[in-house]
């Protein structure tokens, strides 16, 4: 079993597993919509490579980090657009 770390995803402390992407602990935990478009409309990650930007949150109050190519880190704090 890999070691855990403990994050905070809007709010809420979770573990995900040691060297597990922001993308795939909000995933993990359920969380689809990473953002909100300008029209309002729910978005997430579609390419998984960093193409696409639509997995953009904020990490340690820096907006528009990508999750799918950050890798998460012990007390990092996630913060998604879309509720």
């Amino acid at each position: 079993m890999p070691d855990m770390l403990t994050i905070s995803i809007n709010g809420s402390p979770v573990l995900v597993p040691q060297g597990a992407s922001v993308a795939v602990a909000l995933l993990s935990h359920q969380i689809f919509a990473f953002r909100r478009s300008i029209r309002g409309e729910p978005r997430g990650p579609v390419c998984g490579m960093g193409v696409c930007f639509e997995c953009r949150v904020t990490i340690d109050d820096i907006p528009h980090r990508l999750a799918c190519q950050t890798s998460c880190a012990q007390g990092m704090e996630v913060q998604t657009d879309a509720p």
